[in-house]
């Protein structure tokens, strides 16, 4: 499953199935028309209405949370966590995301925003994208078979705080994002890689 995972650069996913699916598009460069746009929260570095109007059809479904949603336009859906719903026969679930810290910078996503990551079925394998969050009580409960985590520290888990989770979890392979733009260096995806007890994928950003 993971060869038709795309990594677009910072948070930003293509999956190429039967049907396309952006999580969190931003500095969008691929010319591949959604069927489905996965959008965790409002921050800039993951809600662009820019890349999103390039990329999305007239059939294309626009999940996301509430406070995200005016600033789009479509077939826009919104998800609380612990919701679930399901797109062009996609089962999509919305996880928690938020930080545990509530000391400087870690207070960016608060638990009350009410900002989200997804579970997402395709192809019969579950593919959890965390969003931008730190290691939560939540994930001992998700089940997945790929795991998309956030690596870069500052703003959400460390590498070593990602992979504790991925070894809670235990999914079949891990992918690591957030890092290489505004936080975050190739480094910490290969401590990342080195600490998780499942094969990781490095990929190169589409």
């Amino acid at each position: 499953m993971t060869d038709k995972i795309f990594w677009l650069g910072h948070s930003s996913i293509l999956i190429r199935s039967e049907k396309t699916i952006y999580i969190d598009p931003w500095k969008v460069r691929t010319k591949d028309q959604a069927d489905l746009i996965l959008i965790s929260h409002s921050h800039g570095d993951h809600l662009s209405p820019e890349d999103v109007k390039r990329i999305r059809k007239d059939d294309t479904v626009i999940v996301t949370t509430a406070d995200a949603a005016p600033r789009l336009s479509g077939d826009v859906r919104i998800l609380k966590p612990g919701e679930n719903l399901t797109a062009h026969d996609i089962p999509v679930e919305a996880v928690p995301a938020y930080n545990t810290h509530t000391h400087t910078h870690k207070a960016f996503h608060s638990r009350r925003n009410g900002w989200i990551g997804f579970v997402v079925t395709v192809e019969g394998k579950r593919i959890y994208y965390a969003g931008d969050t730190d290691v939560i009580p939540e994930m001992e409960t998700v089940r997945a078979d790929v795991v998309i985590f956030p690596i870069g520290g500052t703003y959400t888990m460390t590498a070593a705080e990602a992979a504790k989770a991925v070894n809670i979890i235990e999914p079949e392979s891990a992918i690591p994002i957030h890092w290489g733009d505004i936080v975050g260096s190739a480094a910490d995806a290969r401590t990342f890689q080195e600490l998780c007890k499942v094969p990781v994928t490095i990929k190169k950003p589409l």
